[in-house]
């Protein structure tokens, strides 16, 4: 459960084996789970989650999400030092314990829908979100069509159009709302105008 299952430790914690990662590479979603977690956005959350992981012997963390899950990881490797320090100060872990778990190796990887993050082609999930919008435009076109009528299909992506305008470019859409590019004044007019045709 993201950082959820690092505050709370205990059976969130466990090793990934071959029985546990089969037949998952179909599977829309992530099988590991994910939650938004207030606690970590505090120091005393990030404390149990340093605990929890020093108690696993792990020092290497794989994160996948948007900016808050990277913004966290960044601030939890600038942290890490000092809540092993404060670990220690408490008696809940040894200062040999400490040591053998001094670096935090953190690899981050951009795990959003939207598409809406510089430096990678496409990040993760984007491509999964636009079969599955695919899979419903050619579900719903045969139905729009036989009954002559118009669909109107909202994708996510909030503030950034990527998801729409490859769909709409895909499927053959006849009109394409996207943030980055507000429709003009008169704009009903023109679809009216573009539909009828």
């Amino acid at each position: 459960q993201g950082y959820e299952g690092l505050v709370e430790g205990g059976d969130n914690i466990k090793q990934a084996n071959w029985l546990s990662v089969s037949n998952i590479i179909q599977l829309g979603g992530t099988v590991i789970g994910s939650a938004r977690c207030k606690a970590f956005t505090t120091r005393a959350g990030r404390l149990r989650a340093a605990r929890n992981l020093v108690e696993h012997g792990i020092t290497n963390l794989c994160v996948i999400g948007g900016d808050g899950s990277l913004t966290g990881a960044d601030i939890f490797r600038s942290e890490w030092a000092g809540l092993l320090e404060e670990l220690v100060q408490n008696g809940q872990i040894s200062e040999e314990v400490a040591r053998d778990n001094c670096r935090l190796n953190i690899v981050g990887l951009v795990g959003s829908i939207d598409n809406d993050f510089c430096g990678t082609d496409m990040t993760i999930g984007t491509d999964s979100a636009l079969h599955r919008i695919m899979e419903v435009i050619d579900a719903i076109t045969t139905t729009a069509q036989s009954h002559q009528r118009t669909f109107v299909l909202e994708v996510m992506g909030r503030h950034c159009g990527y998801l729409a305008l490859v769909s709409g470019l895909a499927s053959g859409a006849d009109w394409l709302f996207i943030p980055e590019s507000p429709p003009e004044e008169g704009w009903e007019d023109l679809m009216c105008e573009r539909l009828g045709e």
